[in-house]
């Protein structure tokens, strides 16, 4: 991190010096509208803006609340330690932790040295930076999304980042931008957090989300990436050390699809990236993401996006036609 950044960023603020002058509890007025426990984006959020940044408010404990907003805390330097539904874990330097609105956050004071960063983020905001994920919508990609912005937001997700440094630069440019409003900042917002969302998912390995249950769709989800072409259910069980039949019914139930599904989704949308990237023709495309069968292939990508392959690649707009939104 930049030190221009951290010395900014190391301030004492006002409402830490009251702390550190005797203050014993968070100021709710700072943060809430009523005597509930919620966060709200009104309070820290300009009007009109769909992202901030603020430091996180050190030297004393936040009890348990929620937000109204998307939360994500990218520590600085030092670490922090937070209790979110129930599950501990520490947030170490270059790490970062993203919140869905009805997760369930606690904070344990931080100390001097401990500089944090919180990102409030309107939900409507991803709207336009997922785009930058481009359009190979996996089931992967799908899962950690609805974790964040999906119907029932409680979950977090948890990326060890501090090694994969395209995040830490892209990190630290969004944060430039948002300390200095620069012009044009929404737009360049968006594209920074995009292309940092790009490389998080290329790290799925290094990210821990809200459950143990969920962790295990994660899991799975990954090795439908690495393996679409010739994985199976009993080789993931296998590795994973599940029960077959047990975990063919939780695939079910938190993804409402099963296990084949998710293979035949990923297969599809590898095709419709590479009919979007690629020159190959669409028999040699079929071929390459495990379809022998060209003419099931068709079928399937029509049922799939709504249109041809070829068709597709001559109107890519169409590519977002499959697509939830969030």
């Amino acid at each position: 991190m930049d030190d221009r950044i951290l010395t900014r960023l190391a301030v004492i603020t006002p409402e830490e010096q009251e702390i550190l002058s005797g203050r014993e509890n968070i100021d709710k007025s700072i943060y809430m509208d009523s005597a509930g426990d919620v966060i709200s984006g009104g309070k820290l959020l300009a009007e009109g803006k769909l992202v901030a940044v603020r430091p996180h408010t050190r030297f004393i404990h936040f009890p348990e609340h929620s937000h109204d907003y998307v939360e994500m805390v990218y520590m600085c330097r030092g670490s922090t330690t937070h209790v979110i539904n129930g599950t501990s874990l520490q947030l170490k330097e270059g790490e970062i932790l993203i919140l869905g609105q009805d997760a369930r956050q606690e904070v344990m004071p931080a100390d001097i040295d401990d500089i944090a960063v919180n990102f409030i983020i309107r939900p409507e905001f991803f709207s336009g930076t997922l785009d930058y994920l481009g359009r190979e919508d996996t089931p992967l990609r799908s899962f950690i999304v609805r974790c964040i912005c999906g119907d029932n937001p409680t979950g977090y997700l948890h990326f060890r980042a501090t090694d994969i440094k395209p995040v830490q630069n892209l990190v630290e440019n969004l944060l430039w931008n948002l300390i200095e409003d620069a012009p044009n900042r929404r737009s360049i917002d968006q594209m920074t957090m995009g292309l940092m969302f790009v490389h998080l998912m290329n790290h799925t390995e290094m990210l821990s989300v809200g459950s143990k249950e969920q962790e295990t769709m994660v899991r799975v989800l990954r090795y439908i990436e690495e393996n679409y072409l010739s994985g199976s259910l009993a080789q993931v069980a296998s590795m994973l050390h599940y029960d077959q039949a047990w975990l063919s019914r939780e695939i079910k139930r938190r993804t409402k699809k099963n296990f084949t599904q998710l293979m035949q989704e990923k297969r599809l949308s590898q095709a419709a990236w590479l009919l979007q990237n690629t020159d190959e023709n669409v028999s040699d495309i079929a071929i390459a993401v495990g379809y022998e069968n060209i003419s099931y292939f068709h079928r399937l990508f029509a049922a799939h996006f709504g249109v041809s392959p070829r068709a597709f690649r001559k109107q890519p707009e169409a590519a977002g036609a499959n697509k939830d939104t969030f």
